[in-house]
């Protein structure tokens, strides 16, 4: 069976996905930010997630250096910050409400839910990196709902509240 990229893109979207950010703070203490759709729980003990960071992405290096990052799950009604922080340019902080814990990575106050982490590996698959990292902190709003992604658009979640 064969097939190209754009079938294989379209199968993928037939998935739906939660929309998070994902930020870290740069060697030269930037902000660094960048939409995801690939995270995913990984271990319950010790607590650890991943996300998938395209080697094409502008982001690329400097997420590569950090020893840390933030996980932020946007919420329903948050879908042109995702859109701001998936432009190649990156989003704009401005007006953002944001606080650092523990790591000084930017945790965006009004996520849905947040997750602290410490890298704990980097795997090489295919074009992206997958960085694993250990949870360190996190913070959930357990009355909101998330902003989801399904064949390229984003949707809202039917009995989701």
């Amino acid at each position: 069976m064969s097939f190209d990229s754009d079938e294989f893109r379209r199968a993928l979207g037939c998935y739906p996905t939660g929309v998070a950010v994902v930020t870290a703070l740069g060697t030269d203490g930037a902000r660094l930010a960048m939409t995801a759709s690939s995270f995913t729980s990984v271990s319950l003990a010790p607590p650890l997630v991943s996300f998938c960071l395209d080697r094409a992405s502008v982001w690329f290096e400097a997420f590569q250096a950090a020893g840390h990052f933030a996980v932020n799950v946007l919420r329903e009604g948050q879908a042109r910050l995702a859109d701001d922080f998936a432009r190649i340019e990156g989003g704009s902080w401005q007006g953002l409400d944001a606080e650092t814990w523990r790591t000084g990575c930017p945790i965006l106050k009004d996520a849905l839910a947040a997750f602290e982490c410490r890298v704990h590996a980097r795997h090489e698959a295919g074009d992206h990196v997958i960085l694993v990292g250990e949870v360190l902190g996190i913070a959930s709003d357990g009355d909101g709902a998330p902003l989801a992604f399904f064949r390229g658009r984003y949707r809202r979640l039917a009995g989701a509240d």
